[in-house]
């Protein structure tokens, strides 16, 4: 007499299902977050334009102006040496603030897009200010 041996296990051709299934779900689940790089910059400058914004209000709330667009947003880490020169200073930043692809953010007061107060902005990936890819931090 003979025994049948009932082995229970999965055949190579289920395994291969499983794992191409698995293999499309991640496919999918990559493609919809999209570029978590590109990402993670605009939530940097978004922060960054945040941060200096609130500096540049509080030295406006000292000295009763903006840095004007010469002095720029050196003005935050030296004392400026022109006109208009602040009354009360103290140094905001060790460095002038530069954005997630290196360049300095843009600093115009008063501004093109805001004339009654300034324009704060990162030139974007092109380092081109005044271009389509330029954020705003909005």
């Amino acid at each position: 007499m003979r025994k049948q041996n009932n082995r229970s296990g999965f055949t190579l051709l289920e395994i291969m299902i499983v794992v191409s299934i698995i293999v499309i779900l991640l496919g999918l689940a990559i493609s919809k977050m999209g570029n978590p790089t590109g990402f993670a910059k605009t939530t940097a400058v978004r922060a960054d334009v945040q941060s200096i914004g609130t500096q540049l209000m509080q030295y406006e709330a000292m000295n009763g102006f903006y840095p004007s667009t010469e002095q720029g947003l050196q003005a935050l880490v030296s004392q400026a040496d022109t006109e208009p020169r602040p009354q009360r200073w103290y140094q905001f930043f060790k460095e002038v603030p530069k954005d997630p692809w290196g360049t300095p953010y843009v600093y115009r007061c008063p501004g093109v897009k805001n004339p009654n107060k300034y324009d704060l902005f990162s030139a974007g990936p092109d380092r081109q200010p005044d271009t389509a890819d330029d954020d705003w931090g909005q």
